[in-house]
């Protein structure tokens, strides 16, 4: 039986990648997560298999900013993969404190491939994002090895993991793959993404904002993705992925979604949905939050090429993740993790 350590288990996409596991597969998976803002256990204990599948998840408290211990590697015990998701992501908070995002996706990394070189797995996958690569204009979508153009620190860091990961495969022959994957959506996500945050503001029929171009004429857009299609893609790449092989040509993959989405048309999406009219109003993204981008793309022809193909549609998904959200039994998740004033 296969044993992955999953980093960030307990955050919204690391989540379903554990459910995925326990799913699909006969694996186990000890989880390693410091259980901060973005993660907690409830998403754990929200899988519908949870219950059953439980004894092959073990949890391990630890933050990357160490090194890794002689008692957490002795908690962890023998690994086959690693898949490193524990990152810091939100831009804004990027912007007011960089540093801590260098500490968490940089030294962070370098703590895990340090441990990773230690005990030889047969492969670790580094989890990336799309903003490495910065705005896109209307005709571009990025290949895997385009070059870094980062808007913001969160982006910088995300992008000094990258090199740390790409350094650790080179120096010391490392198995390690790269993705980038772009907007992910689906259930147990934190209020404050943007699919959560419109369903509980068209129910209170409050004004959405939408980010626009400086004239507030045109919605800035987004490819977006399930979180069970990135799992799926993960699992894909893990078994069937080439490394990083020093040539600069290979080891890396982006999961791209199905289609291309403006953030007017996803909101005017979920308004339906709910069955309301929705108040929206174009904001100039850039004055309103420097930092974002406008547009973000990226080819995905690689990964069709290694033969993967997404099991379900956008719309299908994200039709199923709006009605999840409003039924009785899963609406906490709209307020799940906040802050209360």
């Amino acid at each position: 039986m296969m044993r992955v350590l999953l980093t960030g288990g307990c955050g919204f996409i690391g989540a379903h990648i554990v459910e995925g596991i326990l799913k699909e597969t006969d694996w186990s998976v000890v989880i390693l997560d410091r259980l901060d803002l973005s993660g907690n256990l409830e998403r754990l204990r929200d899988i519908d298999v949870w219950e059953k599948e439980k004894s092959r998840v073990k949890f391990v408290w630890w933050d990357l900013k160490s090194e890794l211990n002689s008692g957490v590697r002795e908690d962890i015990g023998n690994i086959d993969y690693i898949l490193h998701l524990a990152a810091s992501s939100h831009v804004d908070r990027s912007i007011d404190d960089p540093m801590s995002f260098v500490m968490d996706n940089v030294v962070g990394t370098t703590n895990l491939l340090l441990f990773a070189r230690n005990i030889k797995v047969k492969k670790t996958v580094y989890f990336s994002t799309d903003e490495v690569f910065g705005p896109a204009e209307f005709t571009i979508r990025y290949k895997e090895w385009d070059r870094y153009n980062s808007s913001n620190p969160y982006a910088a860091s995300k992008a000094g993991g990258e090199e740390m990961a790409i350094a650790f495969a080179n120096t010391y022959k490392m198995p390690i793959i790269i993705t980038h994957t772009m907007n992910v959506f689906g259930e147990r996500q934190h209020p404050e993404k943007f699919i959560p945050k419109v369903i509980r503001m068209v129910q209170k029929d409050e004004v959405v904002p939408i980010h626009a171009n400086r004239a507030r004429l045109k919605s800035g857009s987004r490819y977006w993705i399930h979180a069970r299609n990135v799992t799926k893609a993960l699992l894909y790449i893990l078994e069937n992925g080439e490394c990083l092989d020093g040539s600069g040509k290979q080891g890396k993959y982006n999961i791209v979604g199905e289609r291309e989405i403006s953030n007017l048309d996803m909101a005017r999406f979920i308004a339906d949905i709910i069955g309301k009219e929705g108040k929206y109003e174009m904001i100039d993204f850039h004055s309103s939050r420097p930092g974002h981008d406008l547009r973000y793309a990226l080819n995905g022809e690689l990964l069709e090429e290694l033969g993967f193909k997404f099991p379900k549609t956008f719309d299908k998904s994200l039709t199923n993740t709006i009605k999840w959200y409003l039924s009785a039994k899963n609406k906490k998740w709209l307020t799940y993790g906040e802050k209360k004033d």
